[in-house]
């Protein structure tokens, strides 16, 4: 033993000396290192799907030599016996900030006072988010306690980066070597480039305010590093320079969230960029779209702990969403891998390294091969890092960078003892102690008790039972020596008995002295018990199948009320229903009417169709699925609001296809909406178009060929009267003019230079306003005050186009003939007034007063619970104006179809429209009226007698899941309090901002 210790030493004294061999030695005699390393009769796993048995692995200079079986040792070795222990590479851990602090973010609100909106550095790019000049290797210091918690928990290499910023700059590939130099450790000064949709906490400046503001300016910014790059700009940009030296690299983008993910991808896409997604773990619940990206990832495991659900009154604050999650995440890397998606693991987002084990063992109770698992911390970030040839497995001319283990990786009691980085040992746990975890049977003073030892090697838990009577008992354990105390049996009496013992070679029988409470002296055994092999692979199987953990299924999206399976259409015939048709034949009465492939293919009397689904209809009626012209649901954001033009941006970006008011809004008979930007600028972003597919992702919401729009805003919000901001253009209803003869004077002469020829920067925001002035994009303009509404139509007219619709329109009425001369249409509220000061004017009547001066007149809801009663909304004009029936219910359906220039697919009955209807089972104006259905494109995504049941089924589910975490609670597992999670509802004047 002491000769092998002595070994050791010196190996480690001779490894210390190999590195930087050219550097002068002025404290000794400069010799090269040329011993080796040998270890032999180990298991070698070369990589998690490969093993040599009885292998050798030689290392010299931090670097492996050779390894296989029946290898020449050469002469000049310090040769370790590792008696059939385990070799595995050590881990890698591709997404960290290891030794580079965050700066904190400065205080106060970004919208208050005076804003920075202009960049606060010279020579770089023109926005301070963008920072890929940044390069983590002047931020970096080394930090050898938290190297030491990576190495206790297997990992040898890190790659870590500054983690601030929309583009953050090179990161640093690090071994954690803590014996070597600098020079040691950094394998990469560029290892890649990071990107988030993150500000940095270095600026104040204002863009982006919004997720779409981050993808806009990212597009931008690929934009103009290619125009850059053509040598066209007259000012240098470091910035750029450096975008443009990092285009080769690994691009991690750090996601955070499934659906950000996607978002990242459609960004990579438009500029041929595959990046790397650094994953929010809720990738299982969209698992195809996960696997279209064709990206690669890199996955956290934070799985959330459970609610602590006690208490019924608390723990109905918890959504069936965050329930599931709980119940589902652990599964994510499983699922992965099951779909075949290459990713890695990481410790991001976990609060402690050492929780790393506990949570990729419990993915692997959730499916999660060990080998894949292994794979994940080995070859695929090495592969992800462009590093294979170096790090990640056994192989010669790799790091000698591995770990020395008891037995297979995450297998139950396994214990890591070594972990070698660049040839440098790093003890974990003593692999020369003799491991006496196990069941015994301990015979003392002619009794029989149970010994359970468990815990770490070096450190052991000791449990005595006599019986069923469980013993007060106390182990140490050092130096093959174990000594263990425990109380007497009769707890009434206060004395102790000891037994001292040496353990040999054969650790499953010792035995020594013991020390009664009287003092006396006589001897023990303890004899480990051996398992009854009869039946055994039955009984784990039986056991492992009781104990596997129930994981609920995925339902679309994956949130209460989601769909098991996403509707389809249906050949679908109604019979006698009161159609509403919104054509000329009007309302007709015990009228049938078929859908067929996603289209209305028939109306009449007595229609048949062999294998339709037939609907009774008597005594209800049938319309057109209601339309909102101005929505703000189904978005991540609304407001982009850090210039005073955000044309760049789209709301089609940030879509959220599992927000909840999409399955409210298709309750009350909504089918389709338009999702507007907010009122934060005067020209604002584009819209985005969609019908309430519950269910489907994104792009499926979104129409096809959808007609392009833009929100334009009037009024106190463009000036900011209310925000307390004073440095932004405009500040005046005179300033807002001013700017839209800008823009529009500016975008002509950008149409100009880019039909001539000559080499121009591509820029997306005059691109947007070119459309407007080709009448190729129509203007959704926020508006109220008259003076305001009549100075935009002679700007527009001025500039050759038409205003498509005033929103809002509140003083519509003071102007409807002139509206109505210049061709726009009016989407307003139907009795909305008083609630700011420019809406004092409001009058419950004007929408039937534009309506009769021929203006195509919509209401809207501008709120996502306003929007599913808009049948009772359209009503009101009924009442106040005398508006008809019929033409009130069009100020829901056909109107605002034609402000959307979708009349042609969806707005009224027609044969060959697309089949979204509504079955009401009243008259559809009526406040008792309800959507019995409501369908699109043939496939019904409402359906009241499907939500009554679901309802059912939802408490259902959350009384099992609440038995599911009160059961992790009482078997002593953490808990986190449970509290309701407020969903930011927008409209508007909704100012977010993002991190």
């Amino acid at each position: 033993m002491k000769k092998l210790l002595l070994s050791l030493a010196i190996a480690c004294g001779i490894l210390n000396s190999h590195s930087q061999d050219y550097f002068p030695k002025n404290d000794g005699v400069n010799t090269t290192d040329s011993n080796y390393t040998v270890f032999k009769n180990a298991i070698i796993h070369t990589t998690p799907d490969t093993e040599i048995k009885n292998g050798i692995l030689i290392i010299q200079k931090g670097k492996i030599v050779q390894v296989g079986n029946s290898l020449s040792i050469p002469t000049n070795s310090v040769v370790i016996d590792l008696k059939g222990k385990h070799i595995y590479a050590s881990f890698i851990d591709p997404f960290t900030n290891f030794g580079i602090e965050k700066p904190k973010r400065k205080g106060g609100s970004p919208f208050r006072g005076n804003p920075q909106y202009e960049a606060s550095r010279e020579g770089y790019y023109w926005n301070d988010h963008i920072r890929p000049e940044t390069n983590a290797l002047t931020l970096f210091k080394y930090d050898t306690k938290k190297a030491t918690e990576f190495i206790k928990e297997g990992f040898g290499v890190v790659n870590t980066h500054m983690p601030d910023g929309i583009v953050r700059g090179t990161g640093l590939l690090v071994a954690l070597n803590n014996q070597g130099t600098e020079g040691e450790r950094l394998l990469s000064d560029r290892s890649a480039q990071f990107l988030s949709f993150s500000k940095s906490n270095k600026s104040k400046q204002m863009y982006p305010t919004s997720l779409m503001g981050s993808m806009a300016l990212l597009r931008q910014m690929y934009y103009d590093a290619d125009w850059y790059a053509g040598g066209n700009a007259n000012n240098k940009d470091l910035s750029l320079e450096a975008l443009n030296r990092n285009k080769n690299l690994p691009q991690i983008f750090d996601v955070g969230s499934r659906i950000n993910g996607f978002r990242a991808d459609k960004v990579g896409d438009q500029f041929n960029i595959q990046y790397i997604l650094v994953g929010g773990g809720d990738e299982y619940a969209r698992i195809d779209k996960v696997k279209a990206t064709n990206a690669k990832y890199i996955i956290p495991l934070d799985f959330p702990e459970a609610y602590d659900v006690s208490d019924p009154f608390m723990a109905n604050l918890v959504s069936l969403g965050d329930m599931r999650h709980w119940n589902q995440a652990p599964t994510n890397p499983y699922v992965l891998s099951k779909n075949g998606i290459t990713f890695s693991l990481t410790t991001h987002k976990l609060k402690k390294i050492a929780d790393l084990k506990t949570r990729i063992v419990k993915a692997i109770e959730h499916g999660l091969d060990k080998k894949t698992a292994i794979a994940a911390l080995t070859t695929i970030p090495a592969e992800i890092l462009g590093k294979s040839n170096l790090l990640g497995s056994i192989k010669k001319g790799a790091y000698a960078n591995f770990l020395i283990s008891k037995d297979e990786l995450f297998s139950k009691d396994n214990i890591i003892y070594e972990n070698w980085i660049q040839g440098h040992k790093n003890i974990i746990n003593d692999m020369n102690i003799t491991d006496i975890n196990g069941k015994y049977e301990l015979s003392v003073s002619g009794k029989t008790y149970d010994l359970l030892i468990s815990g770490k090697t070096s450190s052991p838990k000791a449990e005595l039972k006599l019986g069923e009577t469980k013993l007060g008992t106390k182990i140490n354990y050092k130096n093959d020596w174990v000594t263990i105390t425990f109380t007497d049996p009769d707890t009434t009496k206060t004395q102790y008995t000891r037994i001292i013992s040496k353990i040999g070679d054969n650790s499953n029988f010792w035995s020594g002295k013991t020390i009664l409470p009287n003092g006396a002296q006589t001897s023990f055994s303890v004899k480990k018990k051996t398992e009854d092999t009869a039946g055994t692979k039955d009984v784990k199987k039986d056991a492992k199948k009781k104990d596997a953990p129930e994981v609920l299924p995925v339902v679309y999206p994956n949130i209460a009320y989601g769909n098991t399976q996403l509707p389809k259409s249906e050949t679908i015939l109604f019979k006698n229903a009161t159609v509403w048709t919104n054509e000329v034949e009007g309302i007709m009465q015990t009228t049938d009417v078929l859908i067929k492939n996603g289209k209305i293919s028939a109306i009449g009397k007595n229609l048949n169709s062999g294998n339709a689904r037939v609907i009774d209809a008597t005594g209800k009626h049938l319309t057109a699925g209601i339309i909102d012209e101005h929505s703000h649901i189904a978005a991540a954001a609304i407001n982009e609001a850090g210039h005073n033009s955000s044309a760049e941006v789209t709301i089609e970006d940030v879509v959220d296809p599992d927000d909840i008011n999409i399955y409210r809004n298709l309750a009350g008979g909504v089918t389709s909406i338009q999702i507007l930007h907010g009122s934060a600028n005067p020209i604002g972003g584009r819209s985005a178009i969609i019908k309430l597919k519950w269910g489907e992702d994104a792009n499926h919401l979104i129409y096809t060929n959808a007609p392009k729009f833009i929100k334009f805003a009037l009024g106190e919000n463009v000036k900011q009267s209310n925000w307390q901001s004073f440095s932004r253009f405009p500040q005046s209803r005179m300033g807002v003019e001013q700017l839209y003869v800008d823009y529009f004077s500016r975008a002509k002469e950008y149409e100009k230079l880019k039909k001539s020829g000559v080499p121009y920067r591509k820029d997306t925001e005059m691109e947007t306003i070119v459309e407007i002035l080709n009448s190729e994009r129509f203007i959704s303009c926020h508006s109220y005050v008259q003076s305001e509404i009549n100075m935009l139509m002679k700007v527009a007219e001025k500039f050759n186009f038409k205003i498509n619709t005033f929103t809002h329109i509140l003083e519509g009425y003071k102007v409807a003939d002139k509206m109505a001369a210049h061709g726009v249409g009016g989407s307003t509220f139907s009795d909305w007034w008083a609630y700011k000061y420019e809406v004092n004017d409001a009058i419950p009547y004007n929408a039937a007063i534009m309506h009769k001066q021929g203006v195509v007149t919509a209401i809207n809801s501008d709120d996502g619970e306003m929007s599913r009663r808009l049948n009772q909304e359209a009503a009101k004009s009924v009442k106040y104006g005398g508006v008809s029936e019929e033409d009130a219910l069009k100020f829901v359906t056909l109107n605002p179809a034609k402000l959307l220039h979708i009349d042609d697919r969806v707005g009224s009955i027609k044969v060959g429209k697309d089949a979204d209807l509504v079955l009401w089972t009243d008259h559809p104006l009526s406040i008792y009226a309800k959507a019995e259905k409501t369908i699109i494109e043939g496939a019904i995504y409402f359906d009241l007698e499907k939500d009554k049941a679901m309802r059912q089924s939802i408490t259902k589910e959350k009384n099992k899941l609440s038995t599911m975490m009160l059961k992790a609670k009482n078997s002593g597992l953490k808990t986190q309090p449970a509290k309701k999670k407020e969903k930011q509802n927008f409209e508007c004047e909704t100012l977010e901002t993002i991190n």
